[in-house]
């Protein structure tokens, strides 16, 4: 039997290469590994949330949005579960944003401690953030929804809430 020589095998090779490389660039095996694995019960609860569900009187779930859009991302370690709804309002922004300043103190939403300006939509409770961001056609256009003129009329918008997932970050505005 012939005896091979010259060849060496590429498995140890390559491991010695991953393992170098994530050493000099400071990734640890344990954060390439986070997933969103084992987040389907959080992300039911975030898409339950009943503030989700609260809108001004004339708003409308819009066209295209009708079920609570709710999942998870992971990004460079850190994983994200979120839940959001889209509604068209012929009213003012204002009248969008008054609804929900008192919707989200009743539901125990508290507004950032840092000063905000009055357009700032955002709350925290429990680890988790919750904002109300007004729609434009170039966003909805970029975002694959073309033209919309019931989401840019009046005053459309979303809500959505988010939480990271065993990250130790903490959800805020």
């Amino acid at each position: 039997m012939p005896l091979r020589t010259g060849t060496t095998r590429p498995v140890p090779l390559l491991l010695s290469i991953v393992l170098a490389a994530g050493t000099l660039t400071g990734c640890a095996l344990q954060e390439l590994a986070r997933d969103c694995g084992g987040t389907d019960d959080r992300v039911k609860e975030m898409a339950a949330l009943g503030i989700l569900d609260s809108r001004p009187a004339g708003a409308t779930v819009a066209r295209g949005f009708e079920k609570v859009d709710a999942g998870c991302w992971a990004d460079s370690g850190d994983v994200s579960v979120y839940a959001n709804r889209t509604y068209a309002f012929p009213g003012t922004r204002a009248e969008v944003a008054a609804h929900y300043r008192t919707a989200a103190e009743r539901d125990g939403w508290a507004p950032p401690a840092r000063a905000a300006s009055p357009d700032d939509l955002c709350f925290a409770k429990e680890g988790m953030s919750l904002r109300i961001a007004f729609l434009t056609a170039e966003g909805l256009a970029e975002d694959g929804h073309g033209s919309r003129p019931d989401l840019t009329a009046g005053a459309g918008y979303s809500i959505s809430a988010d939480s990271f997932v065993n990250s130790g970050a903490e959800a805020g505005c």
